[in-house]
């Protein structure tokens, strides 16, 4: 569900010059399953599915599948098209260092919006 973001935020795309400078373990949860998504200048090298044993991030995003879905649908309806709609409805759970998170938002919401045309 999250390997595109090889492809979306790779190294010199538009994406990626929107933070610079961000290095950042980010894990995306969809149910149990765990995604490992690394950034480093804010373009992702790595995306790695779990599980893992001893998963190690700094920010993790964990949303039901049926959240994600909603929210990675081309149009996604009201309420599941941004990861601060999701928040506001107890839909996802925002752990760990918040800070890059905030900090970079916009590109976290563009991140991720960016999946909605690449499965």
């Amino acid at each position: 569900m999250f390997q595109p973001l090889l492809h979306t935020a790779p190294p010199g795309s538009a994406l990626a010059a929107m933070a610079p400078g961000l290095d950042w373990s980010l894990m995306l949860q969809s149910g149990a399953d765990d995604t490992a998504v690394t950034i480093r200048d804010g373009a992702v090298t790595q995306v790695t599915s779990g599980p893992f044993t001893l998963p190690s991030w700094q920010t993790r995003l964990a949303a039901a599948p049926e959240e994600w879905a909603a929210f990675l649908a081309p149009v996604p309806r009201p309420g599941h098209h941004d990861i601060i709609a999701l928040l506001r409805r107890g839909a996802i759970r925002f752990e760990g260092d918040l800070h890059p998170l905030m900090a970079h938002l916009y590109y976290v919401k563009c991140l991720l919006a960016s999946l909605r045309g690449a499965s």
